[in-house]
Parts: structure tokens; C-alpha cells; sequence
């Protein structure tokens, strides 16, 4: 698709720094690097990017980092550091940045194709991934230090809810009339206008890559509406609750199906358990998405099943999703033949027709996509980063049951991460917000691993002190 952007886009880009800074001189750091990368996501136009010589594209997922980033180091003249405390997660983070060098070595080769082979990896080609790979870490970064404490954390949900009832208003338009926004604004439209057709209207995308992007956003806004719906007073409850029933409402028009199987889960999961169980919720889910890749080789997905359940729903969408796992296990089957590192990019893990050399394969979620250009290498490092926290914060959940409580805000971080995460798995949603959540989580088990170190150090020390004193006589 020709992406056109008009003065307005390239303006909003170049000027988003500038907004960032203006927060961080006007509000406290944890408000002001949640509104610059929250915002960003929202407002700046998709698919645009500023290109620059050396370094990598410019873009609304990298400028609002790149910014904050920038601001923190050298306006607030603050450090934070770049290696979470584990070595799984220091690992699993040099996994994440170097790996790219080597996918690009071990596929220098072209890939043949009729209609002109597909260009082996360049040395430049590593470079530039490695950059890419670090900007997308920032969010977590950034967060690991501002976003770490409860009340940060409640801050985040809040601005989700006050973000969706102030987006809902535009997309309450493009359901309407059609999604226009994005071109009516920044002159284009980003993606295939027939995939905003759905069950006789139209669902929203405003300024994001997609409609499925808007209903996971949604998602996000009505689970942390019902989480602050159960801490705020007595008073103010018919406020959140109101709020809580039109995000729904919201939702549900957004008409993704996916979105409302999981609003059914995640919204009482939120409202309902307890932090603690919260966590260990997020935790076991976490598990599973990330061995989700072997349980697909081994058949023990009930795919069958999943797709009986989508046809009792609407026979459109269960056509759909059938097409969708047959084309997942074509692209397993080529990415297999190169499954530590990957094919690499420039659509090298896709698959063409021998005949015509036209493309013949669509890769929609994350985890195909990262073990198509990046194998078991990329898969791991990606997916096992974005679990640590979860996984840090359920051993904290179980180890430190008995010295403090846990937030609840913590517990409802923890679930919008993992229910981000099993969306990854049909979609493509690794977004801004999901290392930023995963930063505010992982920095707050550090934290809460601290705290219970030194809770057992105090009672080891009371313990010597209480012995008896020997007297030799």
C-alpha cells in the first residue's frame, strides 16, 4: 500500500519531542513518560516514518522513546539502568539486541524466487536491527525506573481510562461513518479499507495500524476502568462505574471477537480476585504463550475445537480463522528449515507461489513472525522479556505471601500484560505499552525482592540477638 502523508504527519512527528518535553516540564516524570508514549501511540500517524541516513526510521512507536529517553538522560539528568538485576533477564536481553547479528550471518544467501530472488542479509542490515531492537526496549527501560511503584501504576490505568473515553469519541465517528479518520487528518488510510467492514458496519481505527489495535486498546481501558471502579471511595463510584458500561458499550462496537472473548475473562478477573491471585494468574498464562510454538509442533493446541466454537459465532469468522491456522503451520513448516535464527527480513520467512512468485502467505501474529525472521533465538529473547516480569512477580506473589500485601494495581498491570501477550498470538500487538508494562513490572518485583531480602536479614539478626550468651566458667 502507498502511504501519502500530508505536512500535518510529517509536523506531528518532528514536533512530538517538543510535546514530550512540555510534560516532563509540567508534571511529574511517571505522568509525563505514561502521556508521551500513550499519547503517541494514539495520536501520531501510522506507518510514516522519517528516514535518516545510518540510523534507524523515525516512527510513533520509536520518536515518543527516542524522546523520553533523551529527555530523562540529559534535562532530568537521570540514569536508569539498562540491565534488570536477574541474569535470565540480562541474558535474555543481550538475546533480544544482538541476536539480529546472528540471523543476518547465517543468511547471506538469496532466497530464489521467479520473479527475482529475495536479497541475502548485509552486514548494514544487522546494524540497523540491533538499533531497532534497543529503541523498543526504552519503554521498558524507562518505565523499569518511573513506573515501578503502585501509585505509578495507578496512574497508568487511569490515563487508560481518561485516554479511551477521550479516543472513544472518534472512534464513535468511524463507526459511524466509516474509519476516515487517519485520512481526513493525515491524508491516508493505513491498511485494506474491506477488514473494517465487519457484521454489517464498520469498526474503528483512528490513528492506529488497525481495528484490532483499537480493540485491544479498548480492552485495556475497560479493564483498568473496572480495577479503579473497585479502589476509588464510596463517592465516586457512580462516576468509574459509568465510565466502566460505556467503554463496554465502546468495545463491543468495536466488533472485534476476539477482544470480547477476552473482556469476558480479563474485566472479572480484574474486579474479582485478589492481587496475589491476580499475578499467578498472569504468571500461568505467560507460561503458556510462551510455549505456545511447542505445543502447536506437538498438536496439542484443540484447534479443532477452537474452530467448532468460532463457526457457533458467525461462519464468516470461523472461515477466516481456518485460513489463518493453515497458513500459521505452512510459515512453521518454513521457518522450521531454519529454526534457530530465522530467515531474516525483506520477506524472507514468507512463502511465494513457485509458478508466479507472487506471495501466497499472510504472517498475522507476533510469534510467527518473530520465529520467521528471527527463529527460537528471537522467540525466546522477545516473548521470554515480556514474561520475566510476570514470572519475577508470581515467585514475589508466593515467597513474600506473608510480608506484605501486594498492590492491586500491580495485580491488574500483570493481567493486562499476559492478556496482551495470548493477543499476540493471533495478532501482531507487541506495541509501546506492552514494554512499558513490562518495565513497570519487572522494576516493582525487583523492588519487592529487595524488600523481602531484607524482611528475612531483620529476622536473622533478631534471631542471633534472642540466643542465650554461654558463660565459661
Amino acid at each position: 500500500m502507498q502511504v501519502s502523508p500530508n505536512a500535518l504527519a510529517w509536523l506531528m512527528l518532528m514536533v512530538w519531542p517538543l510535546v514530550a518535553l512540555a510534560l516532563f516540564q509540567r508534571t511529574s516524570a511517571d505522568r509525563a513518560l505514561i502521556w508521551t508514549i500513550l499519547g503517541g501511540y494514539l495520536v501520531l500517524p501510522p506507518l510514516a516514518a522519517i528516514n535518516l541516513p545510518v540510523v534507524p526510521d523515525l516512527t510513533k512507536d520509536s520518536i515518543p522513546a527516542l524522546a523520553a529517553a533523551a529527555i530523562v538522560f540529559f534535562y532530568l539528568k537521570g540514569r536508569f539502568s539498562l540491565l534488570p538485576q536477574s541474569w535470565i533477564g540480562r541474558g535474555l536481553m543481550a538475546l533480544f539486541v544482538l541476536g539480529p547479528f546472528a540471523t543476518v550471518l547465517t543468511n547471506a544467501d538469496p532466497v530464489p524466487k521467479v520473479d527475482g530472488d529475495l536479497q541475502g542479509m548485509r552486514i548494514y542490515d544487522s546494524v540497523a536491527s540491533v538499533a531497532n531492537q534497543f529503541i523498543a526496549l526504552l519503554p521498558f527501560f524507562l518505565a523499569r525506573k518511573y513506573l515501578a511503584t503502585p501509585e505509578a501504576m495507578r496512574h497508568l490505568l487511569v490515563a487508560l481510562v481518561l485516554a479511551g473515553l477521550v479516543y472513544s469519541l472518534p472512534m464513535l465517528v468511524e463507526i459511524r461513518l466509516s474509519p476516515q479518520m487517519n485520512v481526513w487528518v493525515y491524508g491516508y488510510f493505513q491498511h485494506d479499507f474491506f477488514q473494517t467492514i465487519r457484521f454489517g458496519g464498520y469498526r474503528p481505527v483512528v490513528f492506529l495500524p488497525h481495528g484490532l489495535w483499537v480493540a485491544l486498546f479498548t480492552l485495556m481501558t475497560v479493564t483498568a476502568a473496572a480495577v479503579l471502579l473497585r479502589d476509588v471511595p464510596v463517592g465516586e463510584r457512580p462516576r468509574y462505574f459509568a465510565a466502566l458500561l460505556y467503554l463496554s458499550a465502546v468495545l463491543i462496537l468495536c466488533k472485534s471477537l476476539g477482544a470480547l472473548i477476552f473482556a469476558v475473562a480479563l474485566v472479572p478477573l480484574a474486579y474479582l480476585l485478589r492481587p496475589r491471585a491476580q499475578v499467578l494468574t498472569a504468571a500461568v498464562l505467560a507460561v503458556m504463550v510462551v510455549a505456545y510454538p511447542i505445543l502447536r509442533g506437538a498438536h496439542l493446541v484443540p484447534l479443532d475445537d477452537i474452530l467448532r466454537f468460532a463457526e457457533g459465532i458467525s461462519a464468516e469468522r470461523a472461515h477466516s480463522l481456518a485460513f489463518r491456522i493453515g497458513n500459521e503451520e505452512a510459515l512453521l513448516d518454513k521457518a522450521a528449515e531454519r529454526i534457530w535464527f530465522g530467515w531474516g527480513g525483506y520477506g524472507r520467512n514468507l512463502l511465494y507461489d513457485p509458478l508466479t512468485g507472487a506471495g501466497r502467505s499472510i504472517a498475522d501474529g507476533a510469534w510467527i513472525i518473530t520465529m520467521g525472521i528471527y527463529g527460537w533465538s528471537g522467540y525466546i529473547a522477545q516473548f521470554g522479556l515480556l514474561a520475566l516480569p510476570l514470572f519475577l512477580m508470581g515467585r514475589e506473589a508466593i515467597a513474600g505471601r506473608d510480608i506484605r500485601p501486594l498492590s492491586p494495581y500491580a495485580g491488574a498491570v500483570a493481567l493486562l500484560l499476559a492478556f496482551n501477550m495470548l493477543d499476540m498470538l493471533p495478532n501482531a500487538t507487541l506495541i509501546p505499552l506492552t514494554w512499558l508494562m513490562a518495565g513497570a513490572l519487572i522494576g516493582h518485583a525487583e523492588a519487592l525482592a529487595e524488600e523481602r531480602r531484607a524482611h528475612h536479614w531483620l529476622q536473622r539478626k533478631a534471631v542471633v540477638r534472642r540466643r542465650p550468651s554461654r558463660t565459661v566458667i
